[in-house]
């Protein structure tokens, strides 16, 4: 079964289980600490380290034996296609590996499309799947170099590091017996993934003294929902933090709502800000525990053919929704944003979102790599295409510099505008 995606054009960083480009705004904010959220990245190398999940196969784009798909007859460009690829595989003078051949013309063919089609090789596939799974085995940290030092950036609440003592801070010294100087975040992580006996000796130094500790290898879920309650002039407040639509997103985000409405919450505030997308029908689910069935939510265009896709939910909210969105709100962030601010009336705060207006595919190849293939374009649930356009908010405000220098609530005055508008 393909998923489609709704994801910004990011580059996958050569990690064990975070994907994402870095904005400016978060590159400055690295080694402080973020008062919103923890599962956001936050250096040019922080991951989770992982042992990996083996990826389906689901087929190859081109058969082996090149036979036409379905009867059809093989039009001239895949004949000339085919005519070389024999004619170099039996005629060069040297090794070849027919499959890596095939991954290499299936990259180049994506190389003239959209940006947002591209190709992930089998490194970036297994990280990708990771992320948008929402799971995976490994010791639950997320790590950063730092002078020739590899840090921990965060721990995950119940993984076998917390179980083990391991906290934010705390710089790894050596892993079964081996140094870590000038190891790279990548390196260690695949001292991780080729450990087979489940276990793994780390030795750390917090306070200038060196711990040693030995940790199982576990599964690990990814949160990537976050909540909590403000009180302002006798009304209360709800926030929920996303930090990404993947799999196991929808059922995060439902208990943290019902959470906080049972505690009768007065108004909500959705912080999308730094979420780039993800699967399109979990941004789906979280619109329909909002609306129901007879609000449209979103739009697909495929070949001038558009088809309104409605809420599957049950019954209207009647609190009052503040969103914050930014400039890397990306995709199904903005299916979202969107949605509730044009069936819902939900108020935007920030600036403006990243703008993109396209679904993609993810298609699986025999070699374990992957590609995304841009299919549809997707408009707002009143028939507007965003793509490289964004959406703009209710109500701008640019996060301050206060905040990058000591990020904490108290100096998030895009947060603190949204608690203004909650009230309201």
């Amino acid at each position: 079964m393909k998923k489609e995606m709704s994801n910004t054009e990011e580059k996958i960083n050569k990690l064990e289980g975070v994907i994402g480009t870095l904005s400016p705004k978060k590159k400055e904010k690295i080694n402080k600490k973020n008062s919103r959220s923890t599962f956001k990245t936050k250096e040019v190398t922080i991951l989770i380290i992982i042992t990996m999940i083996v990826s389906l196969f689901m087929g190859t784009i081109i058969s082996q034996k090149f036979m036409p798909v379905s009867g059809k007859k093989i039009d001239n460009e895949l004949s000339e296609f085919i005519k070389n690829y024999e004619y170099i595989t039996k005629n060069y003078n040297g090794k070849i590996d027919k499959a890596e051949i095939i991954d290499s013309a299936i990259n180049g063919m994506l190389s003239n499309l959209d940006k947002n089609s591209n190709y992930l090789d089998s490194d970036e596939s297994k990280n990708f799947n990771i992320l948008l799974e929402g799971k995976y085995k490994g010791l639950g940290i997320q790590v950063y170099n730092k002078n020739e030092n590899i840090v921990i950036y965060s721990v995950f609440e119940n993984s076998p590091a917390e179980k083990a003592g391991l906290k934010e801070g705390d710089i790894i010294t050596s892993i079964n017996g081996q140094s870590t100087k000038n190891m790279t975040s990548s390196d260690l992580a695949k001292k991780i993934k080729k450990c087979k006996s489940g276990k793994i000796n780390l030795t750390y130094k917090r306070d200038n003294k060196e711990n040693k500790v030995k940790i199982n290898i576990d599964s690990i879920n990814i949160n990537s929902v976050i909540d909590r309650t403000y009180e302002k002039s006798n009304k209360k407040i709800g926030y929920i933090g996303l930090g990404i639509f993947a799999n196991n997103s929808y059922e995060q985000f439902k208990k943290h709502l019902n959470k906080l409405e049972k505690k009768n919450i007065d108004s909500l505030i959705i912080d999308l800000r730094g979420n780039s997308g993800g699967y399109l029908y979990v941004a789906e689910n979280i619109i329909s525990l909002f609306l129901d069935s007879s609000h449209v939510i979103y739009k697909i265009e495929k070949d001038k053919d558009i088809t309104s896709h409605y809420s599957k939910g049950n019954e209207t909210k009647k609190y009052k929704i503040v969103i914050l969105i930014d400039n890397n709100s990306a995709s199904a962030s903005e299916i979202v944003a969107s949605a509730l601010s044009e069936q819902y009336k939900a108020t935007l705060v920030g600036v403006k979102s990243y703008g993109k207006g396209t679904v993609q595919e993810l298609q699986d190849l025999k070699s374990g790599d992957k590609y995304k293939l841009t299919t549809k374009n997707w408009l707002t649930s009143k028939g507007t295409w965003i793509n490289e356009k964004g959406i703009a908010p209710d109500v701008k405000v640019e996060l301050n510099k206060e905040y990058f220098e000591d990020p904490k609530e108290e100096n998030d005055n895009q947060l603190q505008k949204a608690i203004d508008e909650a009230i309201q």
